[in-house]
């Protein structure tokens, strides 16, 4: 029946990242979050070990979306160079970051964002092209940030990389395959050091490396790859609208959950 869950939970988020941009972990981290507590998991790793999971899938995910993009000639190479510099850094500071914040309050912090990107979906808000695109330090300092803030919610960056890479006019379908290269180096980089700051930690659950469950990563990781494909195909197709505002109300309910 887990597996089945997983297996879901993997198709779900590979459309979510080839579609969106995104990684897929605002609907793979709050998941994995309920499914380790009824399994008896410690409240004080599930949610550690949630986001440190949610990070290892996207390896998969942003790799397949990375590729039907750059087949689509839409992703902006250079951007993404500069940008890396500072995802690097960032994500390992966001893994330490998380470590050090209590499970309990950390689930919040998630809810809390969950919050406000679902308001930033219903409304359909959109940043306006307002400024030229970044010089090679603003691009890294950038990246810096998203790489933080991507590896403490357990993301691949695409709900910060996109608004911020339209913010600075470049077009939206190359902010979109632009943000789902940059998952790559956010998700390798934030799973390795959730791996290092859960290593031997005593409340783990068999099958654990570090705060990556690897039955979870196997079964999201089985279907994402090949979802994300298809999602990157429907972003090129579909105006995603209907599907931001369903993908909306869900979060608006997980965020919820999370601080109730």
């Amino acid at each position: 029946m887990e597996l089945l869950l997983y297996l879901l939970l993997g198709a779900a988020a590979g459309v979510l990242a080839g579609l969106f941009g995104v990684g897929g972990g605002l609907i793979i981290v709050p998941v994995l979050v309920f499914s380790f507590a009824s399994q008896g998991m410690s409240a004080e790793i599930l949610t550690h070990l949630a986001v440190g999971t949610s990070l290892a899938t996207i390896v998969f995910t942003s790799i397949n979306s990375m590729l039907e993009h750059h087949r689509q000639g839409a992703v902006r190479w250079p951007l993404f160079r500069w940008l890396t510099l500072g995802i690097l850094l960032g994500s390992v500071l966001g893994a330490l970051t998380a470590a050090a914040i209590h499970g309990e309050w950390l689930q919040k912090i998630i809810g809390m964002f969950a919050l406000l990107v679902a308001t930033q979906l219903l409304l359909n808000l959109k940043p306006r092209a307002s400024l030229d695109v970044p010089g090679k330090p603003g691009l890294a300092v950038a990246g810096g940030v998203i790489g933080w803030a991507s590896a403490i919610f357990g993301i691949g960056g695409g709900s910060l990389t996109v608004p911020f890479l339209v913010w600075r006019s470049v077009p939206v379908q190359q902010a979109v395959a632009t943000s789902s290269a940059c998952g790559l180096p956010i998700a390798v980089a934030g799973a390795l050091s959730f791996i290092w700051t859960g290593w031997g930690n005593p409340l783990l659950p068999s099958w654990s490396i570090g705060f990556v469950y690897l039955p979870a990563l196997l079964g999201i990781a089985l279907t994402s790859m090949f979802f994300a494909r298809f999602g990157a195909r429907l972003a090129h197709r579909l105006s995603p609208l209907l599907l931001k505002r369903l993908f909306a109300l869900l979060l608006f309910s997980v965020g919820l959950s999370f601080l109730v």
